[in-house]
């Protein structure tokens, strides 16, 4: 699908381009997601050079994913994708040629999405592409402000289950920790893509910026430098609740090995009497006593019982 935005006075419209349609003038930006093979033969006519691929855009080379060529300055920028619970990152590719933005993509952005609901809203004042371009980063960053204080809270949560009885509890824990730790590594790959591609966006073009668009550009990489510490916090804080969660788990399993422990100690003296008395031998004077039997009896409960209170002395029970 292909959308071209027109800028009339500081107002977007926008349309939806058949392979067969010639672009609009005033055409600010150029959204591609998904192209058809006829979509990509009509893409050729817009880029100079080969029209991207998804391999492409994918590749996490710097050299990749920031350059400059003929078509103009090139992009490629990592957004957060919510999927259920699970956090999963789109790489979309943005191409700046002259007053025009071109975005592609092979998935839909929910940040992207978004950006169009401000649209046809005119909750959004746009002079040229560059204000689409660092709208689209700030709400970015904003995103994944938002998804960091959705870890915090539950951690939080987790943190009350650390020390449960219930198995099922600490496999659950585990289960949203190890989540959790996934989570933050996206984000946090994230949020450095995002400040390599503004200062690379910085230093292309600084010729074109106003001074509202310094100021926004200052104040992302702000925001960014100021939610790189938290995101460390939550990959310590993590760490720690999976340490104390294996080390409590641990503790439970030492606490049944040591009561088997004791129990094999404490059963060891009247093991010893009854193998005593459970030999044939012909001379052993005990067998054909008439209370051998309860004495021998009466000695290994005797005998476990001092076993135990020596235990219990010890503090070892």
């Amino acid at each position: 699908m292909i959308r071209a935005y027109i800028l009339n006075n500081q107002t977007l419209t926008h349309t939806t381009l058949e392979p067969n349609s010639p672009l609009p003038e005033k055409t600010v930006w150029l959204d591609i997601k998904c192209p058809t093979e006829e979509e990509r033969e009509w893409m050729q006519h817009i880029f100079t050079e080969e029209v991207p691929e998804e391999d492409d855009i994918d590749e996490i080379e710097s050299s990749s994913r920031f350059y400059i060529d003929r078509d103009g300055i090139h992009i490629t920028s990592l957004f957060p994708q919510r999927k259920g619970r699970e956090t999963d990152g789109a790489n979309v590719l943005f191409t700046i040629r002259g007053n025009m933005l071109i975005s592609f993509r092979e998935e839909d952005v929910s940040i992207i999405r978004l950006l169009r609901h401000y649209i046809k809203h005119d909750r959004l004042e746009v002079h040229d592409n560059l204000d689409i371009l660092l709208e689209l980063l700030d709400l970015k960053v904003e995103s994944l402000s938002d998804y960091i204080e959705d870890s915090y809270t539950t951690l939080e949560e987790t943190a009350d289950q650390i020390l449960s009885d219930e198995d099922d509890k600490i496999h659950d824990l585990l289960q949203e920790l190890i989540f959790q730790e996934d989570t933050i590594t996206q984000i946090r790959l994230s949020l450095f893509d995002t400040r390599k591609a503004v200062r690379f966006l910085r230093k292309t073009v600084s010729g074109r910026l106003t001074p509202l668009q310094f100021e926004t550009i200052d104040e992302i990489l702000q925001d960014i430098e100021s939610l790189l510490p938290h995101t460390q916090f939550l990959f310590d804080k993590i760490n720690f609740q999976l340490q104390t969660a294996m080390s409590y788990t641990n503790h439970k399993q030492n606490k049944i090995i040591k009561i088997f422990s004791v129990a094999a100690v404490v059963f060891m003296p009247p093991t010893w009497i009854a193998s005593v008395y459970g030999m044939n031998f012909s001379t052993m004077p005990e067998l054909s006593w008439k209370w051998g039997y309860p004495v021998s009896i009466l000695m290994m409960m005797i005998s476990a019982a001092l076993t135990y209170l020596f235990f219990k002395r010890k503090k070892w029970l």
